[in-house]
C-alpha cells in the first residue's frame, strides 16, 4: 500500500475544518445518543456514533488528578500522564510521534486536579492502528529516565516563568491564603521544589496504581459501527487488567476571611483576587448558582469596567470539581484605582445578596448557560470532554437532557438564595499584587482596607 501522510495530514486538517464551520446549526445542538456499557474489568465505556465525517475520538478519563498527589510530590499526578507520550516498551517517543503524524492522528496527555485524560483523534481509515497505539500509550509506558529529568526540568522552567507574571502571583497567592489543606491547596504542575523530588520510580508506581480500567472511563465518539468496537474495540480492553484502587479521604480546610495579602510588585495596574470558599460539583444548587455567577459577572463588566472605566479584565467564578473549590472574582485595573474597585466588587456581591433580580437578567443568564452547553455537541473533543466529566461527576447519561430544563427551571428567588447562601462579601479573601504606594496600601492603617457597603 502507498503511504501518504501528507495527504492524510491534510485531509485530517480538513475534517477539523468541516467540524467547525461545516456542520449546521441544529447539529451542534440536538443532544446525541450515548450508549453506556461496563466491561467485566469494570471500566466504564460510553459511545457517541456520528457518521457525517470520518474521524473518530477516543478518551480516558483517568481518576488520577493532582488530587492524588502525595505531600511532598505535588506535580506527580501531572508528570505522570505527560510521561505517557515519552515512550512506550515498542516505540520511542520521536518513533511514536512520528506514526501518529503518518497516520494523520493526533495524541494528547494531561492531568487536571482531579482526572487525568489522554485523548486521541484520528481518521477512521487508520482506527484500528490508532488504538493499538492509544491502548500501547496507556497500559505500557516506558518513563524513561533521560525524557522524565528533561520533563521535569522544562516543567520546573515553565513554573518559575509564571512566579514573574502577576496575574500568576496573584492567583497562586490567593490559593495558598484560602487552602488550609485539602485536595486543591497545590498547582497541578508542581512546586519549583516538590517537582525535583520526583523520580522515574515514582511515576511508574503512581501509574500502576491508578491507570486501571476499575477507575477509568473511556468515551468514543465518531465514526464508528456497533461492528468495529466489538471486533476492534472490546477486546483490547479486555485484556487491561483492573487493580485494587487506595481509597483516600481528603477533608478540605478553608481559611476564614476577613483575610489581606498584599504583595508589592513595581507593575502599572494592580492586579486583584477577592473571594471565599465554593462548592463542589455535585452540589444540588449547581444550576442556581450558576445562573448567579453568570449575572454577577456581567453586572461586575457593567459596573466596574463599562461604566467606570476602571478594569481592564473582570470576571467571576465557582472552579468546582470532585470537593469544594474557590468562588473568585478575578479584576486588573490601575494601581490608583484598585481600593475603589475591590469595594465596588464587593458591594455588587452585597447587592445580590440584598436585591432580587430583573427578570430580564434572568432570562439572558439561561439563555447563555443553554446556548453554550449546546454548543458543546459541535465538536468530537467537545463531547467527549463533556461525557467523560458527566460520567465522573456521576450526573447520569440523560444530563445531555436535562441540563437545558435544569437551568430554565432557576427562578429569581432561587438566585436570592443561593447569593445570599453562598456569596461572602463580608468576609472575603483578598489577594492584591501591585504598586502598593501608588495603590494606597502602604500606609499602616489601610489594609485590610475593603469592606462592602450597603447594596
Amino acid at each position: 500500500m502507498t503511504r501518504h501522510p501528507a495527504r492524510l495530514s491534510r485531509l485530517l486538517a480538513l475534517v477539523y475544518l468541516l467540524v467547525r464551520l461545516g456542520l449546521p446549526e441544529h447539529a451542534a445542538q440536538a443532544v446525541p445518543p450515548v450508549q453506556r456499557m461496563v466491561l467485566p474489568n469494570q471500566l466504564v465505556l460510553l459511545v457517541s456514533k456520528e457518521h457525517s465525517l470520518p474521524l473518530v475520538t477516543l478518551q480516558l478519563s483517568v481518576d488520577a488528578g493532582a488530587w492524588r498527589d502525595p505531600q511532598g510530590a505535588e506535580g506527580l499526578a501531572y508528570m505522570t500522564a505527560s510521561g505517557l507520550l515519552q515512550g512506550t516498551s515498542t516505540h520511542t517517543a520521536t518513533a511514536l510521534h512520528e506514526e501518529l503524524t503518518f497516520l494523520g492522528a493526533f495524541l494528547q496527555a494531561s492531568s487536571g486536579r482531579d482526572y487525568a485524560t489522554v485523548r486521541l483523534q484520528v481518521l477512521q481509515r487508520n482506527l484500528d492502528r490508532g488504538i493499538d497505539l492509544f491502548l500501547e500509550v496507556l497500559t505500557q509506558p516506558a518513563f524513561p529516565e533521560e525524557e522524565i529529568r528533561r520533563g521535569i526540568e522544562q516543567t520546573v522552567a515553565t513554573v518559575q516563568a509564571a512566579e514573574g507574571r502577576p496575574q500568576q502571583v496573584v492567583e497562586r497567592a490567593f490559593e495558598m491564603a484560602l487552602f488550609l489543606a485539602g485536595p486543591y491547596g497545590h498547582p497541578v504542575e508542581g512546586t519549583p521544589t516538590s517537582l525535583p523530588r520526583l523520580t522515574r520510580e515514582g511515576l511508574i508506581a503512581f501509574h500502576r496504581t491508578y491507570y486501571r480500567p476499575n477507575n477509568a472511563i473511556l468515551t468514543v465518539v465518531g465514526d464508528i459501527t456497533r461492528e468495529e468496537i466489538a471486533a476492534k474495540l472490546l477486546p483490547r480492553l479486555a485484556a487491561w487488567p483492573a487493580g485494587k484502587i487506595p481509597e483516600m479521604a481528603l477533608r478540605p480546610q478553608f481559611a476564614q476571611g476577613p483575610k489581606t495579602v498584599q504583595i508589592d510588585r513595581p507593575v502599572t495596574q494592580a492586579h486583584i483576587v477577592v473571594g471565599h470558599a465554593g462548592i463542589r460539583r455535585g452540589n444540588p444548587d449547581f444550576y442556581a448558582l450558576s445562573v448567579m455567577s453568570y449575572i454577577l459577572g456581567g453586572r461586575l463588566v457593567h459596573e466596574i469596567q463599562s461604566k467606570r472605566g476602571l478594569t481592564y479584565a473582570v470576571n467571576s467564578l465557582f472552579d468546582l470539581g470532585r470537593y469544594p473549590g474557590a468562588f473568585r472574582i478575578v479584576l486588573q485595573t490601575k494601581n490608583a484605582s484598585a481600593r475603589e474597585a475591590i469595594s465596588l466588587a464587593l458591594q455588587r456581591m452585597e447587592r445580590m445578596r440584598q436585591v432580587m433580580v430583573s427578570e430580564e437578567e434572568l432570562e439572558r443568564a439561561k439563555r447563555y448557560l443553554v446556548g453554550r452547553f449546546r454548543a458543546l455537541f459541535g465538536t468530537q473533543a467537545g463531547l467527549a470532554d463533556l461525557l467523560g466529566e458527566v460520567e465522573y461527576y456521576r450526573l447520569g447519561l440523560d444530563y445531555l437532557e436535562r441540563y437545558p430544563s435544569l437551568v430554565h427551571s432557576v427562578t429569581r428567588e432561587d438566585v436570592l438564595r443561593v447569593a445570599r447562601a453562598y456569596l461572602h462579601p463580608e468576609s472575603p479573601i483578598l489577594v492584591v499584587v501591585a504598586h502598593l504606594k501608588e495603590a494606597g496600601l502602604d500606609e499602616p492603617g489601610k489594609s485590610p482596607p475593603f469592606r462592602s457597603s450597603g447594596p
